[in-house]
């Protein structure tokens, strides 16, 4: 039996940009002395913040899961994730006051963090995409487009494990900073091209992208096992986007065309 492929640790670094090579490794900075991250009742972490902070997101986060529900989402592990994650922790000091707004808030480079109905609403089909384990999460996920970490966080609670690529470097290490204080040891954030999939964690039962192309890669279709999973954004018209999923059997691959979407365009490479 072949030996399974060693996976990253967290937080992962892995530089899949300028010809594959990685850059030399710096001088590692003075290490805090770890931190137990607070849990809920469920056993979930809790993103560390500022107490006053912590008290004053505990009803925004009750209300946005009470607007995700009254808007259709039921999935119980996804509603509890969306209540579970800071998401005031992902953006700017300035952008605080909005965080469990029902908005895209920016994040630099152009990139936005994902409406909560969005995230919400792509995490559901995800899950009903089948390939769920006895505990009713999905088995390892891959998360085309990290931005801020906030969608990889998620997924983290919703999922085993996540690998999560993204392709701006600058954003690549501004995830990483979100989410060191969490020591989440299932979600691996990699730098590289998200076009070309991550083959080395592959096949995931589940794969979700926060960018729309002309059309879903075939890497992701590849790397995709068979009963997952792909939930994207792809164009459907000059100008417009529409939210698909794709199903992948044994008998071929399946694609229903959902609701139209907004998302910021897919790129390759690294940058």
């Amino acid at each position: 039996m072949a030996t399974p492929p060693q996976r990253p640790g967290f937080p992962a670094r892995i530089d899949l940009g300028r010809g594959g090579t990685t850059p030399p490794a710096r001088a590692a900075a003075p290490r805090p002395a770890p931190v137990r991250a607070a849990v809920t009742g469920d056993g979930l972490p809790v993103v560390p913040a500022a107490a006053s902070t912590v008290r004053d997101s505990i009803p925004a986060r009750a209300r946005m899961v009470q607007q995700l529900m009254a808007e259709g989402i039921s999935d119980p592990l996804v509603l509890r994730a969306m209540g579970t994650v800071d998401r005031h922790h992902f953006v700017d000091g300035a952008l605080v006051p909005q965080a469990y707004e029902d908005t895209a808030l920016p994040i630099g480079l152009g990139q936005t963090i994902s409406k909560p109905s969005v995230v919400a609403r792509m995490l559901e089909l995800l899950m009903q995409g089948g390939l769920r384990g006895d505990n009713g999460k999905l088995g390892r996920v891959l998360d085309i487009g990290t931005g801020c970490g906030y969608q990889a966080v998620v997924m983290g609670q919703i999922c085993e494990e996540v690998y999560s690529i993204e392709r701006l470097r600058d954003l690549h290490e501004k995830a990483r900073a979100n989410l060191r204080p969490m020591r989440i040891a299932n979600v691996h954030l990699i730098l590289g091209d998200g076009m070309a999939g991550f083959a080395k964690g592959a096949p995931y039962a589940g794969i979700v992208a926060a960018a729309g192309g002309e059309a879903v890669p075939d890497a992701w279709i590849d790397q995709l096992a068979y009963g997952g999973r792909i939930v994207a954004p792809v164009a459907a018209a000059p100008g417009q986007q529409a939210l698909i999923v794709i199903d992948k059997s044994r008998q071929g691959i399946r694609q229903t065309v959902l609701e139209a979407v907004n998302f910021v365009p897919l790129k390759s490479g690294v940058a």
